[in-house]
């Protein structure tokens, strides 16, 4: 097959990792792939294949004549036999380039959130129901993110299916933090700097831990467009001195791999990789009870699920946790379940399963 993978942009993000992890297994089963990006960026991604950038002007989303007619002729040149959108603009981009183009390819949107929470007005759930009743295929991260989309939009019901994000499996590579030697007890968050994330809550988690634990560290890796307010707020707090900011990182897993708990009380996840990276890197897991995290994440069993604003339970978990006699266990069976499924190579077939569906019926 010929599939066109469509992306954001090229950054350091899951939803552009995975796309590009995906990507670089199905051109290993002897597909042929192009990662396509909608937007500028400069981040390297994890695919030795075909990048195309489309350099769009993002001010421009709803009215790129140009850009819709562009990736148009880009299909008629490549005959891709099925297209994957990856994130809400590359839906919407795709859709009404087909639309207005009239090219037949098979459209394949990827539901990685709860889109629920983000879909309130009545003209957003029109306009965006539009554009799923125009794909072909829905592909779901979780159970519940699933769940969620068919009852926002019932009509997705019989074309949605459930394809977690899986894992690159590698060796970990030796890493410093910027303050190496300065702290013995290593907290690590992963993720963009957007109100899902929670970092002002994080904050408040920290700030009760640090109280009996003032040996410990907070490391944040990502970006986002609340970095500036959430440094603010770190300044403010007078935790500059155990807080500290990387930005995007290109070797996650291997930081993850160095610190002694991943902490993750997110509001809003479908189904968030860095929990299956912590899990294959065996780094104890502790987050909150959100979107699809309790289909991976066990209480007890392969890490601490805590309710959603339950501050005190989710610092009570972490000081267990960074106790290698409680997590031992727990993180043999995070591990153990990570390489049996949600190894990217596995994933990788079930994808190629949906696509060939959409083939057939397209023949």
């Amino acid at each position: 097959m010929i599939i066109f993978q469509l992306i954001q942009k090229p950054q350091l993000r899951g939803a552009e990792m995975f796309a590009a992890q995906l990507s670089q297994e199905l051109e290993k089963s002897g597909h042929t792939v192009f990662l396509i990006a909608l937007f500028p960026g400069e981040s390297v991604l994890p695919f030795s294949g075909t990048l195309l950038p489309l350099n769009r002007p993002i001010a421009k989303r709803w009215t790129d004549f140009e850009g819709w007619k562009q990736f148009a002729i880009l299909i008629e040149q490549h005959q891709p036999d099925v297209i994957q959108c990856n994130a809400g603009d590359t839906l919407k981009f795709a859709v009404l380039s087909k639309l207005l183009h009239r090219w037949k390819t098979p459209l394949v949107a990827r539901n990685a959130s709860m889109v629920s929470s983000y879909i309130h007005h009545p003209v957003t759930k029109w306009i965006n129901g539009f554009f799923y009743k125009n794909t072909q295929a829905i592909i779901s991260v979780s159970q519940l993110s699933a769940i969620d989309i068919n009852e926002l939009f019932p009509e997705t019901k019989s074309k949605t299916t459930v394809i977690p994000i899986g894992v690159q499996f590698q060796d970990s590579k030796p890493v410093q933090w910027k303050n190496e030697g300065k702290a013995s007890i290593n907290l690590i968050h992963v993720g963009g700097f957007t109100f899902e994330k929670n970092h002002t809550g994080l904050l408040s988690i920290f700030q009760k831990f640090l109280a009996a634990n003032p040996e410990a560290h907070l490391h944040l890796l990502g970006d986002g467009p609340l970095r500036g307010s959430v440094e603010a707020l770190v300044q403010q707090n007078n935790l500059i001195d155990f807080v500290t900011f990387y930005g995007f990182v290109p070797n996650v897993i291997d930081y993850i791999h160095h610190a002694d708990v991943l902490v993750l009380p997110s509001v809003i996840e479908g189904l968030p990789g860095v929990i299956l990276e912590a899990f294959y890197a065996q780094t104890p897991v502790v987050a909150y009870n959100v979107g699809g995290v309790s289909e991976v994440l066990q209480n007890n069993e392969t890490g601490y699920l805590i309710e959603k604003g339950d501050e005190e339970s989710f610092v009570s978990a972490i000081r267990k946790a960074i106790d290698p006699v409680d997590s031992v266990e727990m993180v043999k069976k995070g591990h153990q379940l990570v390489v049996q499924k949600f190894n990217n190579t596995y994933l990788a077939k079930q994808f190629e399963k949906t696509y060939l569906m959409l083939t057939n019926d397209k023949n």
